[in-house]
Protein backbone atom coordinates (compact mmCIF):
# COMPACT_ATOMS: atom_id res chain seq x y z
CA UNK A 1 0.00 0.00 0.00
CA UNK A 2 1.00 3.66 -0.97
CA UNK A 3 0.85 6.17 2.12
CA UNK A 4 0.28 9.61 0.77
CA UNK A 5 0.08 11.33 4.49
CA UNK A 6 -1.88 12.15 7.32
CA UNK A 7 -4.79 13.78 5.14
CA UNK A 8 -4.95 11.92 2.56
CA UNK A 9 -4.06 8.74 3.47
CA UNK A 10 -4.28 5.72 1.57
CA UNK A 11 -3.35 5.45 -2.27
CA UNK A 12 -6.18 3.63 -3.31
CA UNK A 13 -8.48 5.42 -0.62
CA UNK A 14 -7.31 8.23 -2.40
CA UNK A 15 -8.32 7.49 -5.76
CA UNK A 16 -11.81 6.13 -5.06
CA UNK A 17 -12.59 9.60 -3.33
CA UNK A 18 -11.14 11.47 -6.10
CA UNK A 19 -13.55 9.43 -8.31
CA UNK A 20 -16.92 10.74 -6.02
CA UNK A 21 -15.49 14.17 -6.02
CA UNK A 22 -15.22 13.61 -10.43
CA UNK A 23 -18.42 12.14 -11.07
CA UNK A 24 -20.65 13.21 -8.15
CA UNK A 25 -22.23 16.34 -7.23
CA UNK A 26 -20.65 19.45 -4.36
CA UNK A 27 -23.70 19.91 -2.08
CA UNK A 28 -24.92 21.77 0.88
CA UNK A 29 -25.46 19.84 3.64
CA UNK A 30 -28.10 21.96 5.33
CA UNK A 31 -30.01 21.97 1.79
CA UNK A 32 -29.29 17.89 1.69
CA UNK A 33 -29.72 16.69 5.53
CA UNK A 34 -30.05 13.19 4.35
CA UNK A 35 -26.43 13.19 2.99
CA UNK A 36 -24.77 14.20 6.79
CA UNK A 37 -23.06 11.60 8.35
CA UNK A 38 -20.20 10.54 10.58
CA UNK A 39 -17.13 10.26 8.81
CA UNK A 40 -14.02 8.29 9.56
CA UNK A 41 -10.36 8.83 9.50
CA UNK A 42 -8.16 7.63 6.62
CA UNK A 43 -6.26 5.12 9.47
CA UNK A 44 -9.40 2.89 9.29
CA UNK A 45 -13.11 2.67 11.32
CA UNK A 46 -13.08 -0.55 13.62
CA UNK A 47 -15.23 -1.26 15.99
CA UNK A 48 -15.00 1.43 18.60
CA UNK A 49 -15.36 4.52 15.97
CA UNK A 50 -18.51 5.46 17.62
CA UNK A 51 -17.22 5.48 21.01
CA UNK A 52 -14.34 7.20 19.97
CA UNK A 53 -16.31 9.93 17.28
CA UNK A 54 -18.92 10.94 20.35
CA UNK A 55 -15.89 11.42 22.50
CA UNK A 56 -14.38 13.70 20.16
CA UNK A 57 -17.99 15.94 19.80
CA UNK A 58 -18.98 15.96 23.64
CA UNK A 59 -21.30 13.54 23.08
CA UNK A 60 -21.92 11.24 26.29
CA UNK A 61 -21.80 7.44 25.79
CA UNK A 62 -25.53 6.16 27.19
CA UNK A 63 -25.06 3.34 29.03
CA UNK A 64 -26.31 0.07 26.76
CA UNK A 65 -29.59 -1.79 27.86
CA UNK A 66 -30.65 -4.99 26.85
CA UNK A 67 -33.55 -4.16 24.76
CA UNK A 68 -31.76 -1.34 22.74
CA UNK A 69 -33.29 -0.84 19.26
CA UNK A 70 -32.09 0.69 16.09
CA UNK A 71 -35.40 2.71 15.44
CA UNK A 72 -38.61 3.24 18.04
CA UNK A 73 -40.30 0.68 15.97
CA UNK A 74 -41.40 0.49 12.52
CA UNK A 75 -43.96 3.05 13.15
CA UNK A 76 -41.24 5.57 12.52
CA UNK A 77 -41.20 4.60 8.84
CA UNK A 78 -45.11 4.72 8.55
CA UNK A 79 -46.61 7.21 5.60
CA UNK A 80 -48.44 7.11 2.45
CA UNK A 81 -47.18 4.27 0.64
CA UNK A 82 -46.18 2.11 4.50
CA UNK A 83 -48.33 0.79 7.11
CA UNK A 84 -46.86 -0.49 9.91
CA UNK A 85 -49.44 -2.12 11.34
CA UNK A 86 -49.73 -4.45 9.01
CA UNK A 87 -46.00 -5.82 9.59
CA UNK A 88 -45.73 -9.22 12.11
CA UNK A 89 -44.87 -8.27 15.84
CA UNK A 90 -41.87 -10.18 15.64
CA UNK A 91 -40.02 -8.04 13.00
CA UNK A 92 -41.14 -5.05 14.75
CA UNK A 93 -39.51 -6.26 17.74
CA UNK A 94 -36.67 -6.80 16.23
CA UNK A 95 -36.13 -3.24 14.77
CA UNK A 96 -37.20 -1.65 18.35
CA UNK A 97 -35.12 -4.38 20.72
CA UNK A 98 -32.51 -5.50 18.34
CA UNK A 99 -29.90 -5.77 21.15
CA UNK A 100 -32.42 -8.88 22.58
CA UNK A 101 -31.94 -10.95 19.55
CA UNK A 102 -29.13 -13.28 18.43
CA UNK A 103 -28.13 -13.37 15.01
CA UNK A 104 -27.06 -16.47 12.96
CA UNK A 105 -25.50 -15.18 8.95
CA UNK A 106 -24.56 -17.58 5.90
CA UNK A 107 -22.97 -16.14 3.22
CA UNK A 108 -23.63 -17.04 -0.72
CA UNK A 109 -21.35 -15.27 -2.98
CA UNK A 110 -22.43 -15.63 -6.75
CA UNK A 111 -20.08 -17.14 -9.09
CA UNK A 112 -17.34 -15.01 -10.24
CA UNK A 113 -17.85 -12.26 -7.60
CA UNK A 114 -16.14 -14.39 -4.91
CA UNK A 115 -12.87 -13.24 -6.38
CA UNK A 116 -14.30 -9.44 -6.46
CA UNK A 117 -15.24 -9.51 -3.00
CA UNK A 118 -11.99 -10.91 -2.08
CA UNK A 119 -10.32 -8.46 -3.96
CA UNK A 120 -12.15 -5.63 -1.89
CA UNK A 121 -11.33 -7.74 0.81
CA UNK A 122 -7.91 -7.19 0.26
CA UNK A 123 -7.70 -3.82 -0.64
CA UNK A 124 -10.40 -1.91 1.80
CA UNK A 125 -12.14 -4.05 3.77
CA UNK A 126 -9.71 -6.24 6.44
CA UNK A 127 -7.43 -3.49 6.23
CA UNK A 128 -10.18 -0.72 7.35
CA UNK A 129 -12.18 -2.96 9.58
CA UNK A 130 -15.46 -1.74 8.16
CA UNK A 131 -17.86 -3.36 5.77
CA UNK A 132 -15.92 -6.51 5.85
CA UNK A 133 -18.89 -8.88 3.76
CA UNK A 134 -18.07 -12.74 4.86
CA UNK A 135 -16.33 -14.73 2.13
CA UNK A 136 -17.51 -17.74 3.77
CA UNK A 137 -19.16 -19.16 6.39
CA UNK A 138 -16.36 -20.32 8.32
CA UNK A 139 -15.97 -16.82 9.07
CA UNK A 140 -19.52 -16.69 11.47
CA UNK A 141 -19.22 -20.53 12.25
CA UNK A 142 -19.17 -18.89 15.47
CA UNK A 143 -22.13 -16.35 15.36
CA UNK A 144 -21.94 -12.54 15.10
CA UNK A 145 -21.87 -10.33 18.36
CA UNK A 146 -23.76 -7.53 18.05
CA UNK A 147 -24.20 -4.08 19.98
CA UNK A 148 -25.91 -0.80 20.06
CA UNK A 149 -24.36 2.16 20.99
CA UNK A 150 -26.26 5.49 21.44
CA UNK A 151 -24.60 8.72 21.84
CA UNK A 152 -26.75 11.58 23.93
CA UNK A 153 -26.15 15.23 23.51
CA UNK A 154 -25.48 17.69 26.95
CA UNK A 155 -29.15 17.58 27.67
CA UNK A 156 -29.60 14.18 27.56
CA UNK A 157 -31.36 13.25 24.00
CA UNK A 158 -30.22 10.43 21.92
CA UNK A 159 -28.55 11.80 18.83
CA UNK A 160 -26.92 9.42 17.24
CA UNK A 161 -27.87 5.12 17.44
CA UNK A 162 -25.23 2.74 15.86
CA UNK A 163 -25.12 -1.09 15.55
CA UNK A 164 -21.49 -2.62 15.73
CA UNK A 165 -21.66 -6.60 14.15
CA UNK A 166 -18.52 -8.39 14.83
CA UNK A 167 -17.51 -11.85 13.86
CA UNK A 168 -17.19 -14.16 16.76
CA UNK A 169 -14.69 -16.16 14.40
CA UNK A 170 -12.17 -13.82 13.15
CA UNK A 171 -12.59 -10.91 15.35
CA UNK A 172 -13.06 -8.48 12.42
CA UNK A 173 -15.93 -6.02 12.58
CA UNK A 174 -18.36 -6.88 10.00
CA UNK A 175 -20.72 -3.39 9.61
CA UNK A 176 -19.81 -0.53 11.73
CA UNK A 177 -22.96 1.65 10.81
CA UNK A 178 -25.17 4.36 11.79
CA UNK A 179 -28.63 3.58 11.89
CA UNK A 180 -32.02 5.81 12.25
CA UNK A 181 -34.61 7.36 9.59
CA UNK A 182 -34.30 10.17 7.16
CA UNK A 183 -37.12 11.39 4.10
CA UNK A 184 -35.41 12.08 0.44
CA UNK A 185 -37.17 14.00 -1.86
CA UNK A 186 -37.68 10.80 -4.23
CA UNK A 187 -39.94 8.95 -1.82
CA UNK A 188 -43.25 9.98 -0.14
CA UNK A 189 -42.36 8.68 3.62
CA UNK A 190 -40.05 7.95 5.82
CA UNK A 191 -36.69 5.73 4.61
CA UNK A 192 -34.33 3.53 7.05
CA UNK A 193 -30.77 5.63 6.64
CA UNK A 194 -27.58 3.20 7.10
CA UNK A 195 -24.44 5.59 7.17
CA UNK A 196 -21.05 3.54 7.24
CA UNK A 197 -18.10 5.42 7.77
CA UNK A 198 -15.03 5.31 5.60
CA UNK A 199 -11.93 7.41 5.53
CA UNK A 200 -12.77 10.88 4.49
CA UNK A 201 -16.13 10.62 3.85
CA UNK A 202 -18.67 7.45 4.19
CA UNK A 203 -21.78 4.82 2.38
CA UNK A 204 -24.98 5.86 3.08
CA UNK A 205 -27.75 3.66 2.47
CA UNK A 206 -30.76 4.98 2.08
CA UNK A 207 -34.20 2.29 2.08
CA UNK A 208 -37.56 2.28 1.04
CA UNK A 209 -40.16 0.57 3.59
CA UNK A 210 -42.39 -2.02 2.40
CA UNK A 211 -45.19 -4.35 4.06
CA UNK A 212 -45.43 -7.93 2.34
CA UNK A 213 -47.80 -10.46 2.46
CA UNK A 214 -48.32 -12.52 5.73
CA UNK A 215 -46.61 -10.14 7.82
CA UNK A 216 -43.23 -9.59 6.00
CA UNK A 217 -41.28 -6.67 5.66
CA UNK A 218 -38.97 -5.28 3.27
CA UNK A 219 -36.48 -2.86 2.91
CA UNK A 220 -35.44 -1.48 -0.53
CA UNK A 221 -32.80 0.52 -2.22
CA UNK A 222 -34.47 0.31 -5.89
CA UNK A 223 -33.98 4.27 -6.54
CA UNK A 224 -33.35 5.19 -10.21
CA UNK A 225 -31.71 8.93 -9.77
CA UNK A 226 -30.19 11.56 -7.15
CA UNK A 227 -32.76 11.70 -4.35
CA UNK A 228 -34.32 8.12 -5.02
CA UNK A 229 -33.38 5.23 -2.22
CA UNK A 230 -30.27 3.93 -2.98
CA UNK A 231 -26.55 3.68 -2.77
CA UNK A 232 -24.64 7.09 -1.79
CA UNK A 233 -20.83 8.33 -1.41
CA UNK A 234 -19.83 10.70 0.07
CA UNK A 235 -16.32 12.76 0.38
CA UNK A 236 -15.54 15.70 2.84
CA UNK A 237 -15.27 18.95 1.14
CA UNK A 238 -15.68 22.30 2.92
CA UNK A 239 -17.01 22.81 6.26
CA UNK A 240 -20.86 21.42 5.79
CA UNK A 241 -20.06 20.65 2.24
CA UNK A 242 -19.88 16.89 0.88
CA UNK A 243 -19.40 15.55 -2.71
CA UNK A 244 -22.06 13.24 -3.43
CA UNK A 245 -22.08 10.39 -5.99
CA UNK A 246 -25.55 8.56 -6.32
CA UNK A 247 -24.16 4.39 -7.36
CA UNK A 248 -27.84 3.74 -9.99
CA UNK A 249 -26.17 0.80 -10.57
CA UNK A 250 -25.98 -0.53 -7.06
CA UNK A 251 -28.79 -2.03 -5.47
CA UNK A 252 -29.88 -3.74 -1.87
CA UNK A 253 -32.81 -5.79 -0.53
CA UNK A 254 -33.30 -7.51 2.34
CA UNK A 255 -36.73 -9.16 2.92
CA UNK A 256 -37.81 -10.42 6.33
CA UNK A 257 -40.26 -13.43 7.28
CA UNK A 258 -41.80 -14.39 10.67
CA UNK A 259 -42.33 -17.99 11.44
CA UNK A 260 -45.59 -19.33 12.51
CA UNK A 261 -44.90 -19.14 15.89
CA UNK A 262 -43.79 -15.96 15.99
CA UNK A 263 -40.34 -16.55 17.38
CA UNK A 264 -38.12 -17.11 14.59
CA UNK A 265 -37.57 -13.94 12.02
CA UNK A 266 -35.50 -14.67 9.19
CA UNK A 267 -34.10 -12.78 6.19
CA UNK A 268 -32.55 -12.41 2.86
CA UNK A 269 -29.66 -9.57 2.25
CA UNK A 270 -28.97 -9.52 -1.11
CA UNK A 271 -27.01 -7.19 -3.27
CA UNK A 272 -25.81 -6.35 -6.98
CA UNK A 273 -24.69 -4.57 -9.37
CA UNK A 274 -25.42 -3.96 -12.96
CA UNK A 275 -28.47 -6.12 -12.38
CA UNK A 276 -26.65 -8.89 -11.27
CA UNK A 277 -27.01 -10.40 -8.20
CA UNK A 278 -23.64 -10.97 -6.67
CA UNK A 279 -23.98 -11.69 -2.60
CA UNK A 280 -26.94 -12.80 -0.49
CA UNK A 281 -26.79 -12.85 3.33
CA UNK A 282 -29.32 -15.01 5.17
CA UNK A 283 -30.19 -14.56 8.74
CA UNK A 284 -32.15 -16.42 11.44
CA UNK A 285 -32.81 -13.72 14.57
CA UNK A 286 -34.46 -15.03 17.58
CA UNK A 287 -34.90 -13.64 21.19
CA UNK A 288 -31.86 -14.05 23.07
CA UNK A 289 -32.95 -16.67 26.41
CA UNK A 290 -33.38 -13.99 28.71
CA UNK A 291 -35.60 -12.06 26.75
CA UNK A 292 -37.40 -15.39 26.14
CA UNK A 293 -37.68 -16.28 29.80
CA UNK A 294 -39.26 -12.55 30.21
CA UNK A 295 -42.08 -12.87 27.72
CA UNK A 296 -42.94 -16.36 29.49
CA UNK A 297 -43.16 -15.00 33.13
CA UNK A 298 -45.37 -12.14 31.22
CA UNK A 299 -47.69 -14.05 30.00
CA UNK A 300 -48.15 -16.09 32.99
CA UNK A 301 -48.68 -12.76 34.96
Amino acid sequence: MVWLGQRRGQLVDWITQRWVQLTGRRVVLAELPWLDGPCGSVHGIGADFFEQWGQDRGLTLVAAQPDDGLVPGLSALAGPSFDAGAVHPSIDQFYAHTAAFDLQIESRWSGPFRVVGWLIAKLFARRLAQLNMPLSDRELEGGVSSRIVRLANAEGDVEHTAWVRTSVQTGLPVFVGQYGTTTIPGHDGPCIKVVFPLPNGNAIIVLRPRADPDGGFSLLSDGRRFGDPGFYFTVQAEAGQVWARYVRTMKERLELQADDSGTVVTARHRFGVFGLPFLELRYRITPKPEMQARDRAAARA
